[in-house]
């Protein structure tokens, strides 16, 4: 029997409908709001997978283009690779759902929220976390929910709800929070102080509350029994000995500051204890050793964090690693940086193209849009030591990316000031924590190398967290152990005066807001000593590169657009043959014209300003002769205007036969006489004798 809930946040209304759709997934549920709706599902294995060390959870969130009533573009007509918005919605699913699973729990898992149906009035993206929440709620899966997800938008007027994805605000959050603590925040902000994006962090969570009981009380009423999940049992013994000899071991590797060094002495004091502790290389003892010691590894770092607030290779906890900046490292890009902090190493390079290289977004929200900000994050296996074949961009290279992009698309100028298409790609040499933070430095260094006009300059930092009952330090540029083995995961870009991107991961129960309040001061002060690192090699924005093609802006009526294009766009084509440049015209009158030199760039100018400038009395003009009559020659002056010399202008003579003088095709400089009021146009070559052209 169908169970319909309904959940009312302000003025928005959920509809929750069970029982009616796939009935055979473990769970699944279909969360409407307004004419959106998503399907959302479930499914487990019935047994562990034999040998997993880790949650083999997968998350996909689809687009459906039959949601909106229109088929897919391109030559296969059906959804087939995700969009990034796609990839970008599953992992904000898969982030603050798969903490919430036990450790141990190692069954194959897979949810899939479909969109079915879009009204371009509500947001899917939010509907399809709740849905999943519910959905793990009422299944048989060992789900320690619920969580609650929602988009807040504010501006001069206060918070909105769900905001408008055409309109830019001052926040755009997205929210995830089981009922006690936040789990996952994904913003992009117009520079916004600590202060208020912490109080927009707080409202959102209140309005979750009807959420959160919706989903307990229909646990109650349809939720099926959860599943046992069997703990591993590891040989005491071996784990008794392995607490004994080897914490002085790892106390002594914790202290070396380089990566590598410390991951071989790991492996060496590993190696040294596996000697004494299974000198016969059993099996169970072997898994029993590595349980032991990557437990001690972690308790170790924590505590000692914790205790004396030294952190790996001695760091304090507030200590930024070594940075070194450097602009203009590669010769032919438009624009480079190389930005390296301590283990962490980005190269970005930045190209800039014309209108044409804009990127067509085609989703079933953004239909036809295009966007002239293109980042580029990549992540190669040599970054981390690693030898593995290169594969297609994994879907942490996509958000890492949109981070990064989030945050420097805030600080770019307007098109009517610098009207290039921007791509920022951003290279992973090195990795040891924060990536994407070094991709948001590198990338705002290489946009200034490149001549980009900034609004402002940015930079980002990785925050982390170490907590124990009321014991907490909160840390400074984290390093990937701090990343892996702490409690929080918090990358903050803005400037000295705000925030302009955030994303967090939070992995323990209970943050509370003060300490959130305090991490986001820490990481003020952390960005903003990047910033002045930044700022010792490069203050304002360097000339334009010689190897940047040139863009110029022209604005006509609109009433001259049909003039420029011409029958079948061939004055358009003319302009581009003959001058080189290539030109776009929008339909506002706006003419852009890019050029590899300024050149081919003023010669397209003059030739569109010779189209839609109306003739002037007295003016001299370049014209083309299209027809010889018995009294005189129709002469071309501008494309598509003409006017008539009579026989008696030709020449200060008196002349028997116009084709005496000239002939069809034959350029001419004549001068205009008179403009009568129906706008026929009376030259005079021979008043243009010894004249140069005006026009």
């Amino acid at each position: 029997m169908t169970l319909v809930k309904e959940v009312t946040i302000e003025n928005k209304t959920i509809k929750f409908e069970f029982n009616k759709f796939a009935k055979q997934a473990n769970g699944s549920v279909m969360v409407s709001a307004g004419g959106t709706q998503v399907l959302v599902t479930v499914c487990a294995a019935d047994e562990p997978r034999p040998g997993a060390d880790f949650f083999p959870l997968t998350v996909d969130y689809i687009e459906k283009f039959y949601a909106v009533g229109r088929i897919p573009g391109g030559f296969f007509k059906r959804e087939a690779k995700p969009s990034e918005r796609e990839t970008l919605t599953s992992r904000v699913i898969d982030r603050p759902l798969r903490p919430c699973f036990p450790d141990s729990f190692r069954t194959e898992t897979q949810i899939i929220a479909t969109v079915v149906s879009y009204d371009h009035a509500h947001n899917p993206a939010p509907l399809a976390l709740i849905g999943a929440s519910t959905a793990l709620m009422i299944s048989d899966l060992p789900f320690e929910g619920p969580v609650a997800s929602l988009r807040l938008g504010k501006d001069e007027n206060g918070y909105i709800l769900d905001p408008d994805y055409n309109v830019e605000t001052d926040l755009d959050l997205t929210l995830a929070c089981t009922p006690d603590a936040i789990l996952m925040v994904e913003a992009g902000a117009n520079f916004l102080s600590e202060d208020d994006m912490t109080a927009a962090l707080a409202h959102a969570h209140k309005l979750m509350k009807p959420i959160f009981d919706m989903q307990i009380e229909v646990q109650k009423e349809i939720g099926k029994p959860k599943r046992v999940v069997v703990e591993p049992t590891y040989d005491q013994d071996v784990v008794n000995k392995v607490n004994e000899i080897a914490p002085p071991k790892i106390e002594a590797c914790f202290q070396i500051a380089d990566k590598l060094e410390r991951y071989a002495a790991l492996k060496v004091a590993k190696k040294e204890i596996a000697a004494i502790v299974n000198p016969d290389g059993d099996a169970d003892a072997k898994e029993s050793l590595s349980y032991a010691f990557d437990s001690l590894k972690s308790s170790i770092m924590r505590e000692q964090i914790l205790t004396t607030g030294k952190r790996l290779g001695g760091r304090g906890t507030k200590d930024i690693r070594h940075i070194e900046c450097e602009p203009g490292v590669l010769k032919t890009p438009h624009g480079s940086a190389l930005f390296t902090r301590g283990e962490t190493q980005a190269l970005a390079s930045v190209t800039l193209g014309s209108g044409d290289d804009e990127q067509r977004l085609d989703t079933i929200m953004t239909p036809d849009k295009t966007d002239r900000f293109l980042m580029h994050y990549n992540f190669a296996p040599f970054s981390v030591g690693e030898a593995r074949p290169l594969r297609t961009i994994s879907r942490r290279e996509i958000g890492h990316g949109n981070l990064a992009g989030k945050a420097l698309k805030r600080i770019l100028p307007d098109v009517s000031k610098f009207g290039y298409t921007i791509r920022v790609v951003s290279e992973t040499l090195e990795s040891n924590g924060s990536s994407s933070m070094a991709a948001v430095c590198s990338g705002c260094l290489a946009l200034l190398d490149a001549g980009v006009p900034l609004e402002r300059k940015v930079a980002g930092i990785a925050m982390g967290l170490i907590m124990e009952g009321d014991r907490y330090q909160v840390l400074s540029d984290i390093l990937g152990d701090e990343d892996h083995l702490g409690d929080m995961d918090f990358k903050v870009v803005g400037d000295e005066n705000g925030i302009c991107a955030l994303q967090m991961d939070i992995k323990c129960a209970g943050l509370k807001p003060e300490i959130l309040a305090e991490a986001l001061q820490q990481a003020k002060a952390g960005r903003i000593h990047i910033l002045e690192k930044m700022n010792e090699v490069i203050k304002e924005p360097n000339t334009l590169s010689e190897n940047a093609p040139r863009i110029f802006h022209i604005k006509i009526s609109p009433d001259k657009i049909r003039d420029v294009i011409g029958p079948g766009g061939k004055m358009i084509k003319k302009i581009v043959a003959e001058t080189g440049a290539k030109v776009d015209i929008d339909d506002s009158g706006m003419i852009s014209i890019c050029s590899p030199d300024v050149t081919s760039a003023e010669a397209a100018k003059n030739m569109i300003r010779t189209i839609t400038t109306d003739p002037e009395v007295g003016g001299i003009y370049l014209g083309t002769v299209r027809r010889i009559v018995d009294f005189g020659a129709f002469i071309e002056i501008t494309p598509g205007t003409d006017g008539l010399c009579h026989i008696s202008e030709l020449e200060t003579g008196r002349v028997e036969k116009v084709t005496d003088v000239l002939s069809d095709g034959e350029q001419v400089l004549v001068k205009v006489l008179d403009i009568d009021r129906q706008g026929k146009i009376k030259l005079s070559r021979k008043a243009a004798f010894d004249q140069k052209p005006t026009h």
